[in-house]
């Protein structure tokens, strides 16, 4: 949520500080335009000022003092609404105010049935800048970081008696609100999902299970009607993933896959209704037009794509982003062709909505239960948080008195610009309402049934199934599944549904005795399916599936989300991979199976192994001298020897010259191609290769050593193999690799403090930085430890020196009574006078 005030300015000296120091801009500023401060509006005059498309009217649904500092919000299953209140929030330039528990929930209620709520309760006060809110399980999900809470009234007065932890990583105390977790989203798959987070939670019998995922977006976070996840940055207004981001956790080595975090518009140009030129940057000459408007976006947030039923059908499916930094929402139609997904601007010379009022805040946009939609308008002067404001914002700030007030916000609902009013529906359990046309009452319907275990609905569900709407059978489904209760027949019945959708639900859901089943389906022609069966088929290591894959890419190896799709499960097994591939190889498919054969090798060169590197030349090189495979297969292996990078690829070291060098060498005739082989040749090394260093000295592992190694096998798996992954290569967002670390094969005494004390980032590891936190293990013995460093220091074809206990048992007692977590600055200081 990098949220910028967009002000108007007049020429003034500059004021003397800027809170960004790193970026603060010209200290000597310059406010083009001569401009009175504005005038707070009340809610009734703040109306006058928008401008909505025609056939559409807004309506005022809360406001000050009722609501203040408004920046999410979530519809319970009543109808009732929670208003999340970051009360703290940049209440003067520097934010001193941040760390008082000022903020709140508030629980809404509309009493009289008049369309515009009339109570209000505190459901949750007295807490430092909350953030987010979501309805469930009767009470709702609040974060109040570093924490999220599951809260609860049991005794009827509005007010939340019970406050259990679910999460104690949901942001940082006093961190950067533009850049920590919000918006939880119960998700089609029945888990919940948030924005800028990697966990994701699910609610089975009362208890909150936790899973990896990977982070995506930054301030927003919202679903399509079949499930796929949509979120925007800043200057970046629609992102999706095309695929389920669970799949990409397997693989970490696709850290570049376009089938999630994808753009989906390529048009984002703004049409504000007045001048902006105070954004944070409008000093730039290229931030603002001619006339002072800001025409792209730069504090893009809470996304929706509009799933509710009072629109009518042009507008359904439809994206609608605010962009508080000009004072409007854009409206982007969405179009899909074989899983790809496409925004399109709709607006040439306007917008869905804007307003004239520079206080209009428009954060987050929501679905409602009367198929309305809904705005969270923070309503306020300074959105840009401290820490990055520039000595031409702050002038524009103190000039134009915007820092006050700061105790205003509204909640807007746009319905179409008819006389009847919209009537709100209460969801309930009845399965009737899978079929129901807003997509809010549809959502609220599973999660009650879902998040109450309620077996009764079974049979119900079972017959929904049957239903004529599509949708109405993919929410069965999924519901089925959310109950435990997706039985083989139900599944086999839904892999040969008509609709494609309802097919991928199936997929998604289908265990590994469904495999047959899947494997059947490899002649599939839909695209979308077919990518879903590539992700499932690869995870289950069976060679009839492998072949079901390779049979399938051998016809669609150049669509990109069947491709990656596959690749998500191929962690290891790349080039094994690859000669079941070569096995389908015919005059007429090369060019669907080449892409693939490339990105095999490039996963390979990531990798950093010379074994499965070894074993890609030597498939190479018994392929037609010269021909697409050896060519693709070269190119995918030489993409990490790309002599442009910041630092050299890692040598790989064999006992020998591999003979299939110089058959590719030979092969490889044409000077693009002679280059690549360059690269490869260039990786590799062995005892006697001209121009090698010296082969690295691998210290044979004593007895005692050995069973260090296989103690700390053991324990790895068990405490650390869930976040830094069997294989070594770590989870995006969760925990960084281990595989070639150099806090791995450095000093084993830092490694050691680490494993006993935890280690709180950022920290830079291989040039990329993490701002995650490894917890201590203080549980370990020294044995243990040193089982652990031995194991991680010698697997993944690491050589590094065995550590022994009595090492650790030294470094213990160096740090004994030591509480914190180490950082990365004195971690580096260690053994340093």
């Amino acid at each position: 949520m990098r949220l910028i005030i967009p002000l108007l300015c007049l020429l003034l000296a500059p004021y003397a500080f800027a809170v960004h120091t790193k970026n603060a801009g010209p200290e000597k500023v310059e406010l083009k335009f001569k401009l009175p401060p504005p005038k707070p509006l009340s809610p009734e005059d703040e109306l006058k000022t928008f401008k909505v498309e025609k056939g559409f009217r807004i309506e005022l649904v809360a406001c000050e003092p009722m609501i203040e500092g408004p920046v999410a919000m979530s519809f319970d299953d009543q109808g009732r609404l929670y208003v999340c209140e970051m009360r703290g929030y940049m209440r003067n330039v520097e934010g001193s105010t941040e760390k008082e528990p000022t903020g709140r929930v508030s629980l809404l209620e509309d009493t009289d049935g008049d369309g515009r709520m009339d109570k209000a309760t505190a459901f949750l006060d007295k807490v430092v800048m909350p953030r987010a809110v979501m309805a469930v399980n009767g009470g709702a999900l609040i974060a109040v970081p570093p924490n999220l809470f599951f809260c609860k009234d049991t005794d009827g007065d509005g007010k939340a008696d019970v406050k259990d932890i679910v999460a104690n990583d949901y942001g940082a105390f006093g961190g950067q609100p533009e850049h920590m977790a919000n918006t939880p989203v119960w998700a089609m798959d029945n888990a919940i999902w948030s924005a800028s987070y990697t966990t994701r939670f699910k609610l089975r019998g009362g208890v909150w299970q936790k899973d990896s995922g990977l982070g995506r977006g930054q301030w927003g976070l919202c679903q399509d009607n079949f499930g796929r996840l949509y979120f925007n940055y800043n200057s970046d207004m629609l992102r999706a993933d095309l695929l389920p981001t669970e799949a990409f956790t397997k693989n970490p080595l696709l850290r570049n896959a376009s089938s999630i975090n994808a753009k989906l518009a390529a048009d984002q140009t703004l049409y504000a209704s007045h001048p902006t030129p105070g954004v944070n940057r409008g000093y730039d000459a290229k931030t603002l037009s001619a006339v002072g408007k800001l025409t792209k976006p730069t504090g893009t947030c809470g996304a929706l794509i509009y799933r509710g039923d009072a629109f009518s059908a042009a507008y359904r499916g439809n994206a609608f982003v605010p962009e508080p930094c000009a004072n409007l929402v854009k409206r982007f139609t969405m179009s899909e062709s074989g899983g790809i997904l496409k925004a399109t601007n709709t607006a040439k010379t306007t917008e869905f909505l804007t307003s004239t009022d520079e206080r209009f805040r428009p954060v987050n946009a929501c679905d409602g239960p009367d198929g309305a939609l809904y705005l969270v308008d923070m309503y306020r002067g300074i959105i840009q948080h401290q820490s990055f404001l520039t000595h031409y914002l702050i002038a524009n700030i103190k000039d134009r008195k915007l820092e006050q007030p700061i105790n205003m916000g509204r909640i807007w609902r746009i319905v179409p610009d008819a006389k009847e009013r919209l009537r709100p529906v209460k969801a309930s359990k009845d399965v009737k309402l899978l079929a129901h046309a807003n997509g809010w009452v549809r959502d609220t319907t599973q999660r009650l049934i879902v998040e109450s275990s309620d077996a009764s609905a079974i049979p119900a569900l079972k017959e929904m199934l049957q239903n004529g709407n599509a949708l109405a059978r993919v929410h069965a489904l999924w519901t089925l599944d959310g109950l435990s209760s997706a039985s083989p027949d139900v599944l086999r019945n839904a892999l040969k549904d008509t609709d494609a959708q309802v097919r991928v639900a199936a997929v998604r859901i289908a265990t590994r005795d469904l495999a047959p089943d899947l494997i059947a389906m490899s002649a599939e022609k839909d695209a979308l399916v077919l990518a879903h069966l590539a992700i499932k088929l690869t995870t289950f290591n069976l060679p009839d599936a492998d072949a079901a894959v390779a049979k399938m890419l051998a016809s669609n190896g150049k669509n990109t989300l069947i491709c990656e799709g596959a690749l998500t499960g191929l962690r290891g097994k790349e080039a094994a991979f690859a000669k079941v591939l070569a096995a389908q190889l015919t005059k007429d498919n090369g060019a669907q199976i080449m892409p693939v054969i490339e990105a095999l090798g490039a996963l390979l060169a990531a990798a950093n192994k010379a074994g499965p590197f070894e074993e890609m030349l030597h498939l190479a090189a018994t392929q037609p001298a010269g021909g697409p495979f050896q060519v693709a297969a070269i190119k995918g292996l030489s993409t990490s020897g790309d002599p442009k990078a910041k630092t050299p690829p890692k040598l790989l070291w064999l006992d020998a010259a591999p003979t299939s060098l110089n058959t590719l060498k030979a092969a490889m005739t044409d000077k693009a191609s002679a280059k690549l082989f360059a690269r490869v040749e260039a990786r590799l090394a062995w005892p006697g290769k001209p121009g090698a260093p010296p082969p690295p000295v691998i210290k044979p592992l004593t007895e005692a050593q050995t069973a260090l190694f296989e103690k700390g096998k053991t324990i790895y798996a068990t405490l650390c193999a869930a976040c830094h992954q069997p294989h070594g290569f770590g989870l995006d967002g969760l925990a960084p690799p281990l595989v070639d670390s150099e806090w791995v094969l450095g000093k084993p005494e830092i490694a050691a403090r680490i494993v006993m004390h935890g280690l709180a980032g950022p920290v830079k590891v291989a040039g990329r930085t993490y701002n995650l936190a490894m917890p201590p293990l203080p549980q370990l013995t020294d044995e243990d430890v040193a089982g652990v460093l031995t194991y991680i220091r010698r697997e993944w074809e690491h050589t590094a020196s065995a550590v022994e206990p009595k090492a650790i048992t030294t470094i213990r007692a160096q740090n004994k009574g030591r509480m914190a977590m180490w950082t990365e600055m004195e971690l580096k200081n260690v053994g340093k006078k």
